[in-house]
């Protein structure tokens, strides 16, 4: 299992990408599974754990990243014949070292960043297995072994029946005119819900200019949140409001909300209309007005629907089993 070296593997806060690893991994290891887990020498995990640099780049800017991204690659495909599949996490760059050995090379996409990125996919389409986070993100470009979406550690997402009595609602994610920041201060407030707002600020001036000036004591910002802060934030809310401006490969706070039963408001764009379900979980909504009308109904929703349909859909036990048919699969017609 090949993760990303930016942050641990699972992260301390951000990190989507290692988190997803992070929670793979420990699911296939409970099943059964014997997983050699490549990265950061402070990551965390039942498999066996190889590093070849101690913690991640996003941590400490004095590394290289283009020299330990290649020593991180290399030391994974200089050992590929000690294990039955590669299982790339780490983007397009290992797919050039995929010819070169005989292990079958697994790859999650984790969303197409740019068509730019697509030439790389494509010239290794013979000899790599790739595996789409959610329908709306694969490209008609490319052959895709499955669609496998995201599951999360369930009980690390406490169920809570209420929210808190204020009914005040939530944004969670990066802080970034693609997430929505502003707009969904400006849904609340028009619905007249006070909103908390949390994520990593990924875009400074998108934050000085419009994310700032708008907050006020109907709408905070309580900073970047992780572990079981994370956790208690959405729970206490009444709703997460999602309304992305692009088409998001896969959204993991919406699923994380489900499991705390809280519903979901997002915008009908990339994968979310494959991860909320109207007026079982929640409710999509093409413009501002409709997602502030459809806050106004969030009691419609029933909070035990929501974590229902996270232990159904989104375990990461489930997962788990998607990717372990996937592998069974590759090494039977390989065989």
């Amino acid at each position: 299992m090949q993760a990303p070296i930016a942050w641990s593997t699972p992260p301390g806060g951000y990190g989507p990408w290692e988190q997803v690893v992070s929670t793979l991994t420990e699911a296939l290891v409970g099943l059964g599974v014997h997983i050699t887990l490549y990265a950061t020498g402070d990551s965390s995990t039942r498999g066996e754990l190889r590093s070849v640099v101690e913690h991640g780049y996003g941590q400490d800017p004095s590394y290289d990243v283009k020299v330990f991204e290649a020593l991180h690659i290399a030391r994974v495909f200089e050992e590929a014949g000690e294990h039955d599949i590669i299982h790339n996490h780490f983007d397009f760059l290992p797919l050039a070292w995929s010819r070169l050995v005989e292990t079958p090379v697994v790859t999650t996409i984790h969303g197409l960043s740019s068509r730019r990125i697509l030439p790389a996919y494509r010239a290794y389409d013979d000899r790599v297995h790739y595996v789409a986070i959610s329908e709306a993100d694969r490209s008609p470009e490319l052959a895709y072994a499955a669609t496998v979406h995201h599951g999360i550690d369930l009980d690390a997402f406490a169920y809570r029946a209420e929210p808190d009595r204020d009914g005040h609602v939530a944004f969670f994610g990066r802080i970034h005119p693609d997430k929505g920041t502003a707009a969904a201060i400006d849904i609340a407030r028009a619905a007249g819900r006070r909103i908390e707002l949390a994520g990593i600020v990924h875009d400074q001036q998108y934050f000085d200019a419009e994310v700032r000036p708008r907050l006020g004591a109907d709408a905070s910002y309580l900073g970047a949140l992780s572990g079981a802060d994370r956790a208690s934030f959405l729970g206490a809310a009444s709703a997460l409001l999602h309304p992305i401006a692009f088409a998001e490969p896969f959204g993991l706070a919406v699923v994380e909300a489900f499991a705390c039963g809280t519903p979901v408001v997002a915008a009908p764009l990339g994968s979310l209309p494959e991860l909320v379900r109207p007026g079982v979980n929640g409710f999509l909504a093409a413009t501002a007005a409709e997602a502030s009308a459809f806050v106004a109904r969030i009691g419609d929703i029933e909070r035990a629907r929501c974590r229902k349909d996270a232990e159904d859909r989104f375990a990461a036990a489930t997962m788990a089993r998607k990717y372990l048919a996937v592998y069974e699969k590759i090494l039977s017609d390989r065989a």
